[in-house]
């Protein structure tokens, strides 16, 4: 009997490691895209742009998978609170995860669109420290997730704060931009849409980071961090 639970065990440990696998592996291909998306906008790079929109199938893929293991493990296995708190923190980081893969194509749709427009350079330089910043985030959100350090998450939750006066910044460049000339507003309008997607994934990089505060210690934090994000938004549809 008792080597028949160890089997259990064992064999849950393995199911465990594998969806925590395909976890990083899925957040991996993230940051990929998230840098290669705006690397490919700096140097209006049309085919790095295409290969990021092509990259996301591999990430839906990969959440799907998550979904599908983590649902047999929970069927199968019938987890006991922490384990099963670490299996649910898995099924909805990938889900984020899913949210910022999709920020990142649409953010590689423009390029296209900007090759053709006049640059403006202040604003390339602008959008590439942003998404710099969250790429940075979503390592340290996930190295956290790893280590269980429920600190790391913390501080990454915080640094949301930079990212949204980093938007600010942006949103307010990009007017001034447009008031000088006009034929920078087309150009803006898609700069504002990229840099209002980086802002959005600051956010479920840091809704990742929660899910780490939650699965390390069974409470998600207080939710009283304040929203610097105060700036109208420029409605244009993906």
């Amino acid at each position: 009997m008792e080597m028949n639970e160890q089997h259990i065990a064992s064999a849950f440990d393995r199911d465990l490691e594998a969806i925590q696998g395909m976890l990083m592996k899925m957040g991996g291909l993230v940051e990929s895209a998230i840098l290669d998306s705006a690397r490919s906008l700096e140097v209006r790079d049309i085919e790095l742009s295409r290969t990021v929109r092509e990259g996301d199938a591999a990430i839906d893929e990969l959440e799907e998978q998550i979904n599908d293991e983590a649902t047999r493990i929970i069927a199968l296995r019938a987890p006991t609170a922490s384990d099963l708190r670490t299996v649910l923190t898995v099924i909805r980081i990938s889900a984020n995860l899913e949210r910022c893969g999709d920020y990142a194509k649409n953010l590689a749709k423009r390029t296209q669109v900007l090759a053709e427009s006049p640059r403006v350079e202040d604003a390339d330089v602008s959008i590439k420290r942003i998404a710099r910043e969250v790429q940075f985030m979503l390592k340290d959100a996930l190295d956290a997730f790893i280590q269980r350090d429920a600190e790391l998450a913390e501080r990454v939750i915080l640094r949301d704060e930079d990212v949204d006066q980093f938007y600010n910044s942006i949103f307010r460049e990009l007017l001034t931009y447009m008031m000088e000339d006009p034929r920078n507003i087309t150009p803006c309008m898609h700069l504002h849409f990229i840099a209002k997607n980086m802002e959005r994934m600051g956010d479920h990089v840091t809704n990742i980071a929660e899910q780490v505060v939650y699965m390390a210690t069974g409470k998600f934090p207080d939710d009283s961090r304040p929203k610097k994000d105060r700036t109208p938004y420029m409605n244009e549809g993906a």
